[in-house]
């Protein structure tokens, strides 16, 4: 695909951009910023694009990764250390601004990933993530420890493979 051709596609497919960045944001100006970054983004790794692949998902995974990414920046910004013995991280709440867009990514991800891994596997992984110890594990589903320490293994390596992006 030439350059032209691209530009002429990748202008096409903009006015879809913004509704999902205002969505994304909930605020015209940081939409309109976030936009004009997915382009620019896009334009500048125009040669990572496989033509014949859909384009408008290639530009919406785009702004997805850069509204996560910008968002996670924000909120290492406003991340402050405790410098006391104790070491605390405390959040400023006067300039965080609660954004549940990230959470409901991941949200919808780590359930889809859960949902393709094999049973034996999701089961004391999931008994593991609310709290339950290896050897209560064990005694609830009958397994031998060495097992459910395994295949809670297993599920992690799965689920760490599915969920890459969020590594």
């Amino acid at each position: 695909m030439t350059a032209l051709e691209f530009t002429y596609q990748v202008g096409s497919f903009s006015k879809f951009l913004k509704p999902f960045a205002l969505r994304l944001t909930k605020d015209m100006d940081d939409a309109n910023d976030l936009v004009q970054d997915t382009l620019v983004k896009a334009y500048s790794n125009r040669e990572k694009y496989a033509e014949g692949t859909n384009l408008k998902a290639w530009l919406f995974t785009i702004m997805k990764n850069t509204f996560i990414t910008q968002y996670q920046r924000m909120v290492r910004r406003n991340t402050f250390i405790d410098t006391t013995e104790n070491l605390h991280f405390i959040n400023s709440q006067e300039s965080l601004q609660i954004n549940g867009a990230l959470s409901e990514f991941v949200r919808e991800d780590l359930e889809k990933a859960l949902d393709q891994t094999d049973e034996m596997y999701r089961l004391p992984f999931l008994m593991y993530f609310r709290g339950f110890k290896y050897h209560e594990i064990s005694e609830k589903l009958d397994l031998p420890i060495g097992t459910v320490k395994n295949r809670i293994h297993i599920a992690r390596k799965e689920l760490k493979k599915k969920l890459y992006m969020y590594a």
